[in-house]
C-alpha cells in the first residue's frame, strides 16, 4: 500500500516536472528588434541626421566575449564607434614667457613686458654665434676674451669686438589680433598675458563617438537609442523608446516565468527522489 501510494505521487510529480521542463526546453528567449528603425547600419556606412549637414561614418562594430571571473562565465559585449570631421575645430598653443620657440626657421626667446595688462610681446632672436663663425673662413671658430671683453679673431691676429662682428639680434613684436604662419598653420594671437602668449587657429579634426549597446547616443542634438543585434555586423539607431521599453519588460517577464518553471521542475524531481526513498523504507509492522 505504501509503495502504491508513492508510485501514484511519483507519477504526479513526474508529470508536473516533465511538463515544466518541456516548457523551458521548447520556449525561445525573446530578443529586441525594431521595425523600420531610423538607421540600420553596417561598418563603413555613412549617414547624416535630419536638419544637419554633418556626415557620420560607422568606423567599427565589435562583438566580444568578456569573462565574468570567479566562475561567472562569459558575456557577449557589443559596441561600435562613429567618426565625423569637425571642419572648424579650435586649437591653441601657449608660448610661455622666457621660453624658446621656432618661427619661420629662426629660434626666438619670448619676452613679455612686466606690466599689469600687456597687449604685446617681443620675440628676440637667439643668435647662433658658432654657426656664424664657422661660415666665415677668415674667422676663428671660437671667440676670445681680453680684459673682460669678448673678441673675434679675424685673419689670424686681428681682434674684432664681438658686438661689432656679430649682427644685432633680430626682434619682432606680436600683439593681440596679429595673424601669421606658424608650424604650417595660419594662427592668430588670441591673448597676451604676463605668463605667455596664446595662439589659436582653426582646422579640420576627426572626432570619435563611442556607442554602447542599448545606450543613448546624441548626434548633432538628436538623441537615439543604439542597439546591436547578435552577429556583430549591424548597428541600429532608433527613437522608438516606447517599443524598446515594452520589449525589455516582456523579456524580464519571460525570465521570471522561466525561473518559476525551473523551480517547479527542481521541486518535482526532488520530491520524486524523496518519495522513492520513502517507498523502500522497511515497514514497522
Amino acid at each position: 500500500m505504501q509503495r502504491r501510494a508513492a508510485a501514484i505521487s511519483v507519477v504526479f510529480f513526474l508529470v508536473i516536472g516533465a511538463g515544466a521542463y518541456s516548457l523551458i526546453a521548447t520556449a525561445s528567449t525573446p530578443s529586441i528588434s525594431f521595425e523600420n528603425p531610423e538607421y540600420s547600419l553596417a561598418q563603413g556606412d555613412e549617414f547624416s541626421v535630419p536638419n544637419s549637414d554633418q556626415t557620420f561614418t560607422v568606423s567599427s562594430i565589435t562583438e566580444e566575449e568578456e569573462s565574468g571571473g570567479h566562475g561567472g562565465g562569459t558575456t557577449i559585449v557589443r559596441s561600435g564607434e562613429l567618426t565625423y570631421v569637425n571642419d572648424s575645430a579650435r586649437f591653441t598653443e601657449t608660448w610661455d614667457n622666457a621660453s624658446t620657440i621656432t618661427l619661420a626657421g629662426t629660434d626666438y626667446r619670448v619676452e613679455v613686458p612686466n606690466a599689469s595688462n600687456p597687449s604685446e610681446a617681443t620675440l628676440v632672436e637667439i643668435r647662433n654665434d658658432t654657426a656664424i663663425l664657422q661660415n666665415d673662413p677668415n674667422a676663428d671658430n671660437q671667440t676670445v676674451t681680453r680684459n673682460g671683453e669678448r673678441y673675434v679673431v679675424v685673419n689670424g691676429s686681428t681682434l674684432v669686438p664681438a658686438g661689432e662682428y656679430f649682427p644685432a639680434n633680430e626682434t619682432r613684436t606680436v600683439a593681440e589680433g596679429d595673424s601669421f604662419t606658424y608650424d604650417n598653420h595660419s594662427v592668430t594671437v588670441a591673448a597676451v598675458e604676463t605668463s605667455g602668449v596664446t595662439l589659436e587657429w582653426f582646422a579640420s579634426e576627426e572626432k570619435k563617438i563611442e556607442v554602447g549597446n542599448e545606450a543613448n547616443v546624441t548626434l548633432d542634438g538628436q538623441k537615439y537609442l543604439a542597439y546591436f543585434p547578435a552577429g556583430g555586423e549591424e548597428m541600429v539607431l532608433t527613437t522608438n523608446y516606447d517599443s524598446y521599453e515594452r520589449q525589455v519588460v516582456e523579456i524580464e517577464q519571460f525570465h521570471e516565468t522561466e525561473n518559476g518553471l525551473w523551480g517547479i521542475a527542481i521541486v518535482s524531481f526532488t520530491a520524486i527522489v524523496f518519495l522513492i526513498g520513502l517507498a523502500f523504507l522497511p515497514s514497522r509492522y
